[in-house]
């Protein structure tokens, strides 16, 4: 006799765009909803949630530890500040993805002043680790760094 897995119970999983749980740790500057965790689908190796902007508002400084993240811009246009003063700068426009390794210090800014950025984040564990930081960034950085991840317009 084989054991059949119950695809009815264990199979896919629909998480409503009403049911998403903001209960998670959160930095100044952001709203963070979990949808996909162990919770709310039964993940055990990934987490997947929704991170809100409001229009011309910066997140504090934070890393996520040994997590790997992924932000897939939404809607808006997000630029990126990392490094250990926040000396680097990247934007991303809707339809980009960007990438965060781990450890890196990192802030999220939404760089338009009228509009919020709506971003869809996926990370490598279910554990919730988000560790802000108390980093004064070079704001004197203000030019796009460009190179060969980060490409001209």
């Amino acid at each position: 006799m084989t054991n059949t897995p119950n695809w009815r119970d264990n199979g896919v999983r629909i998480v409503r765009s009403g049911e998403l749980d903001s209960n998670t740790p959160q930095t100044p500057g952001m709203t963070r909803a979990a949808a996909i965790n162990h919770a709310k689908a039964g993940a055990d190796k990934l987490w997947a949630g929704t991170v809100n902007i409001q229009p011309d508002a910066k997140t504090g400084a934070h890393h996520h530890g040994e997590l790997e993240s992924v932000i897939y811009v939404l809607k808006g246009r997000a630029r990126m500040r990392w490094g250990d003063k926040l000396e680097y700068v990247a934007e991303a426009e809707a339809g980009d993805f960007i990438y965060v390794p781990p450890y890196v210090p990192h802030q999220e800014i939404n760089a338009d002043p009228d509009q919020p950025l709506e971003c869809i984040l996926v990370r490598s564990d279910q554990e919730a680790i988000v560790v802000n930081l108390d980093i004064e960034p070079v704001e004197s950085s203000a030019a796009v760094w460009i190179g060969p991840n980060h490409p001209a317009e």
